[in-house]
């Protein structure tokens, strides 16, 4: 009847096994690790910072020792021990109260992964059924490879690839048998047994280990009293606060959950290897940067800022800072859109122009103070040329001009070309010129719309996961890229070569930078207090980097303001660049199939223009006119003839050279002549000088 009564109870526990355990528990929480693009790694990603290892990478003197310290029969029972209860029973009624446990290695497997610590005979029940049942469905190794990457060593380390890691900084196959000792010792108690919180219990709790070890003859007695000599040697491993990452890796969880469908928990437990193209020491350089009060000229020091770095040629995040005291999962600058002022024109009016053929680098636009409906836009320095060319309107960031172009080049056009940007407006106004949006745009928008002239003319959205590799290896997600020609290489090439005089000599030449740079600045007011900046702006790259900074506060208001302009993030920008030590010394290099663009030719007026008659063979009488000619040898000069009667015609040019002879003079005519600069860029003539009467001869040999 015994027996019947145990075989039914045997049956019972087998039936009711099927409904305890749950498969998908048995699949722990593992520590995805995010890696450059050479594989080195950056950090991990974790709800519990494990990395699961096979029993067989785990050598068999330290599976012997958590074996000999928590379950020595473990080999022997089918997943409950009862004389193992039976001693633990005896010793807590002789002590009148619990002192020994009789759980075994897989009754603490199932406990610790599919029930709670409550203490109820119910819960006991279950641990039972589930024990015997994990026994009958996997081998003594695969039970303890899965209680040694389950359990909990302190300090946050769960499974024994971690604590190796954590504890010595070794891989586990490399323990000694002292360590294992010791982090056999641990999961009882991790406080209590933490080598780092109480070295001597942790000393004496190894020494228990391996006098066990002996006992058990899983080594000599004389390897017990040589290893219980030795020293417990620590190379703690300490888990870094990184805050300087906290942007970057939430832009890493945002982008795996839209992009990829890999929610954040997911990310977090999946035992992923994440490949992004973060460059650590640039972004540890703009974080770094971004804690200077002195780099952000605000009311107080409150001030908000925000920047991104971009591979030209790939689009990768290399840098990523949303804000000055970003916290994880916190307000991400980098997304909230501002109004971007003058850095907007090249995208909004300049570049769409070119392409479109409307107007070249040297065209002449009008610089004049105009009202367009309800619409006067002004130079900020309340200064007007009447016409200026594009290259100084981008160089000076004359805003007449700018809105001048766009109302020639039509609104339309201009949304058209920001859409394939990747930048929709709602904004139908002139003011869309100056940046003068509705609801403004963000630094990515701003970095990836300028990556568009640094790459020849072709857009495409940025990304920050190149791939991501399951923990068996394969890869699972991969990022490709898809581009657009906007621009002709012609069109981005000329933007950037205009764009560089901004930095060498116009808005943006604050600060230092050895390499080649090109970028334009950008600055809003703040209306309600004179002098105030609402929002400050500086969107550039070099050969090889684009990237975009801006600085504000989150809320403007007449107690919190920027009380300087876009220098501040200019600088900035450039500061960052250099301490990285990047693109210094690099130029940009020109595609073979464009054209360079030339300098600026600035002709200037001519002093003075003097003249003498010569005899030339055969008796011919000739006037030779002379000025001082500029160095640049690109200016020409135009030799205008004027009658007694006031009807002036053009006789001659000649460039780079201040002399032109007139042969066949008549010496008694009352003809006077002129001679002007022309810029044979913009087609502008300068002002005429009219020579001085000669009134000697002079002989020619």
């Amino acid at each position: 009847m015994t027996f019947i009564i145990a075989l039914l109870g045997y049956l019972f526990i087998i039936f009711m096994g099927n409904y305890v355990i749950d498969e998908e528990k048995l699949v722990m929480n593992t520590a995805s690790t995010l890696v450059d693009t050479d594989g080195n790694e950056i950090t991990k990603l974790y709800l519990e910072n494990r990395e699961l290892v096979e029993v067989s990478e785990v050598p068999e003197y330290v599976q012997q020792a958590f074996v000999a310290v928590e379950d020595q029969r473990f080999y022997d029972h089918h997943g409950i021990d009862i004389r193992s209860i039976g001693r633990a029973l005896y010793k807590d009624i002789l002590a009148g109260g619990k002192v020994e446990g009789g759980s075994t290695i897989t009754q603490q497997l199932a406990k610790n992964i599919f029930l709670t610590n409550d203490k109820t005979i119910l819960r006991k029940t279950k641990e039972v059924i589930i024990a015997v049942n994990l026994e009958r469905r996997y081998s003594k190794k695969k039970l303890l490879e899965m209680y040694l990457n389950q359990v909990y060593f302190g300090h946050g380390a769960y499974g024994i690839k971690s604590a190796a890691k954590f504890y010595f900084n070794k891989d586990v196959k490399d323990l000694t048998l002292e360590e294992g000792a010791v982090l056999a010792g641990i999961p009882k108690a991790p406080t209590n047994y933490s080598p780092i919180n109480n070295l001597e219990k942790s000393k004496e709790r190894r020494n228990v280990i391996l006098s066990l070890m002996g006992d058990q003859n899983y080594i000599s007695y004389d390897e017990v009293v040589r290893t219980q000599g030795k020293t417990v040697k620590l190379q703690v491993s300490e888990k870094q606060d990184r805050p300087w990452l906290s942007t970057y890796i939430d832009m890493v969880f945002d982008e795996a959950e839209k992009k990829y469908a890999i929610s954040n928990e997911e990310l977090l437990r999946g035992g992923y290897t994440i490949t992004v193209p973060l460059q650590s020491k640039l972004q540890k350089s703009a974080y770094d940067y971004f804690q200077k009060n002195e780099y952000f000229p605000g009311t107080d020091d409150a001030a908000q800022g925000a920047l991104i770095l971009l591979d030209n040629n790939t689009g990768g995040v290399l840098a990523a800072v949303g804000g000055r005291d970003y916290v994880p999962k916190g307000l991400n600058r980098l997304t909230v859109q501002r109004q971007p002022g003058s850095t907007f024109k090249p995208i909004a009016v300049y570049g769409p122009a070119l392409e479109r053929g409307l107007y070249e680098p040297y065209s002449l636009l009008k610089d004049e103070k105009q009202t367009y409906g309800n619409y006067s836009p002004e130079n900020y320095d309340k200064k007007y040329a009447g016409e200026v060319t594009m290259f100084d309107a981008i160089v000076s960031s004359k805003n007449a001009a700018a809105v001048w172009t766009l109302s020639e080049l039509g609104i339309k056009e201009s949304k058209e070309y920001l859409q394939k940007l990747g930048i929709s407006i709602k904004d139908d106004g002139l003011a869309i010129a100056l940046g003068g949006l509705s609801e403004g745009v963000t630094p990515i928008q701003m970095a990836n719309a300028y990556r568009t002239f640094a790459k020849g003319g072709s857009y495409s959205e940025q990304h920050l996961i190149n791939e991501i590799k399951s923990k068996e290896g394969s890869v699972i997600a991969e990022h490709n890229t898809q581009s657009e020609q906007i621009y002709s290489p012609q069109t981005a090439w000329d933007m950037t070569r205009m764009l560089q005089h901004v930095v060498s000599e116009g808005t943006a030449k604050s600060g230092s930078f050895k390499g080649e740079l090109a970028g334009k600045t950008g600055t809003t007011s703040y209306p309600n207090v004179d002098g105030a900046t609402k929002d400050a702006w500086f969107v550039g790259y070099t050969e090889n980097i684009v990237g975009a900074v801006w600085m504000g506060y989150d809320k403007t208001d007449k107690d919190h303001y920027l009380t300087k302009g876009s220098s501040y993030p200019t600088k900035l920008f450039k500061d960052i660049l250099t301490d990285a030590s990047l693109d210094q010394n690099v130029a940009f290099s020109k595609p073979d199939d464009v054209e360079d663009l030339e300098s600026p030719i600035r002709i200037k007026e001519i002093n003075r223009v003097d003249a003498k008659y010569t005899f030339k063979p055969l008796g011919l009488i000739t006037l030779t006119l002379e000025w001082e000619a500029q160095q640049d040898e690109r200016v020409e000069y135009r030799i205008y003839e004027k009658s007694k009667s006031g009807t002036s015609k053009l006789v001659g040019t000649v460039k780079g050279e201040g002399q032109y002879e007139i042969p066949y003079i008549n010496v008694f005519s009352d003809n006077t002549y002129s001679v002007a600069p022309y810029n044979v860029q913009t087609n502008k003539e300068g002002m005429l000088t009219q020579f001085t009467k000669p009134t000697l001869f002079s002989s020619s040999n």
